[in-house]
């Protein structure tokens, strides 16, 4: 990694659809290993500790989603301003940016762990969490939330990374922290030798020493290796916040983590009205969304590599190449996802058994409900290929907007109006429904929307700090 090649964004230069595809393979490579991480830990809990505890898992996973999702933004505003940085070759400033999210990361993570863990129990009643699963969910809960600082800056290191156009550490490293997790699970869960019997804690527990193992090793490596990144002990003044970044980082990082505590808190509502139908639908929800997972892995993955790609191109002003990668990525999303949806349709009903005991009556629910969601994922992902794209430049309150109009006022409104007559089926048709529309919609902002006249900084930049995107695109790449 210490190689001259590291230094130079490679993500302008090639095929596009070649270096776009080895680019977002680690990166979905990642979101398997994680979901594969997190099924794994549900067969044991759902199958050996009951639908009670996989019930406390399911909203437990929620509310860690919601508060990774506030720090996402951040995550992504330092993902996009290395692109840019180092598209235009400024390796300088980069660095500033990695000093100066170094620096957020710390103390935001402890504070919010700190008091996530205080008011555990009340976020899992808020959410009307069933009664049989409280038990089970707070000390979970409150376990989880002792790895959040783990969680926060492996996130941070991660997207840092992907910034600068390396996809593949981050992969390995997430192979680690898997691999610890998986064998760790049943060895806590059940007192295996030397080690105690601590039950659904023992999940929560092994995940905690899984994330903490694999920051420090990573962290190790990056020095070891002498990445170029890093912050030497020359380059301590950089770990000074740079208020012209830090402000970058949450004026524009604040609507971007917006986006996905949108998507994160609809669920959440989303689960309150599934826990209304009792532990037996959350149960088959649970496991459904466990596939779902899966399902929007392509989207996702791919998202996130045309964003890095594309900061790296609009730092670079090559914008004809931005334009082709928002295609290529759509394509691959119909491609990949597609070819997701196809085998989670064909093997519905052993994908969930994994989940759910065959003779449970949640096992025909999640069947049912699963051929009604699952389809609708792919028109989902064409909303996170576009919104990676134009959030590369620093356009990012129209994506918040489309999806608080989809996952807010459309999605409830339209479970909750025709609950009372099809029952669940509501909620599960609200699905497609919300992905349909926010597709139509960020496709109708990507063609004629004004994100190309965007920009990352805000405020007065220092002298030699990357400058703000041109307002004024050549017509022709405007068409594009």
């Amino acid at each position: 990694m210490s190689s001259p090649h590291a230094r130079r964004p490679l993500l302008t230069e090639g095929p596009i659809a070649k270096t776009l595809l080895l680019f977002a393979l680690p990166i979905l490579g990642s979101t398997v290993l994680q979901s594969l991480n997190a099924s794994v830990n549900a067969m044991w809990i759902g199958h050996y500790l009951g639908e009670s505890a996989l019930t406390a898992t399911s909203n437990a996973t929620l509310i860690l989603f919601l508060l990774l999702s506030a720090v996402f933004g951040v995550s992504m505003a330092c993902t996009i301003l290395v692109g840019q940085s180092l598209g235009a070759r400024n390796v300088r400033e980069a660095k500033r940016v990695v000093g100066t999210s170094a620096g957020f990361f710390l103390v935001i993570s402890l504070v919010i762990a700190a008091l996530s863990y205080v008011f555990a129990p009340g976020l899992l009643r808020a959410m009307g969490t069933p009664a049989d699963a409280l038990p089970f969910a707070v000390p979970y809960l409150r376990i989880i939330f002792l790895a959040l600082p783990s969680m926060y800056f492996y996130n941070f290191m991660m997207m840092t990374l992907r910034g600068a156009g390396d996809s593949r550490t981050p992969f390995l490293f997430m192979g680690l922290s898997v691999v610890l997790d998986v064998v760790l699970n049943p060895v806590l869960i059940f007192g295996v030798g030397p080690f105690p019997k601590m039950g659904i804690a023992g999940s929560a527990t092994a995940t905690l020493i899984a994330q903490t193992v694999a920051l420090f090793a990573l962290l190790g490596t990056l020095y070891a290796r002498k990445y170029f990144l890093r912050i030497t002990r020359a380059e301590l003044g950089f770990l000074k916040p740079d208020l012209t970044i830090l402000r970058a980082l949450i004026f524009k990082g604040l609507p971007m983590g917006l986006q996905m505590i949108v998507i994160s808190s609809s669920a959440i509502l989303m689960m309150r009205l599934v826990n209304g139908f009792g532990s037996q639908t959350t149960a088959a929800y649970g496991a459904a969304t466990q596939l779902w997972n899966y399902a929007q892995m392509p989207a996702m993955a791919i998202g996130a590599a045309v964003s890095s790609m594309a900061a790296q191109n609009v730092g670079a002003r090559l914008w004809d190449r931005v334009s082709r990668i928002a295609i290529t990525g759509v394509i691959y999303n119909f491609l990949l996802g597609g070819t997701l949806v196809g085998i989670i349709y064909l093997f519905n009903e052993p994908a969930l058994n994994l989940f759910l005991p065959g003779d449970s009556v949640a096992l025909g629910l999640a069947e049912h409900l699963n051929a009604i969601v699952v389809w609708s994922f792919l028109f989902f992902g064409v909303t996170f290929v576009l919104f990676g794209v134009v959030r590369s430049t620093g356009a990012v309150w129209p994506p918040l907007i489309i999806l608080t109009i989809t996952m807010w006022m459309v999605r409830p409104p339209f479970a909750l109006s025709l609950m009372s007559s099809i029952g669940a089926d509501a909620i599960w048709w609200s699905f497609p429904l919300g992905s349909l529309l926010s597709m139509l919609l960020a496709i109708g902002y990507y063609r004629w929307g004004g994100w190309r006249h965007a920009h990352m900084l805000v405020g007065p930049a220092k002298p030699g700090s990357l400058p703000p995107v041109p307002t004024q695109p050549a017509p022709a790449q405007m068409t594009e």
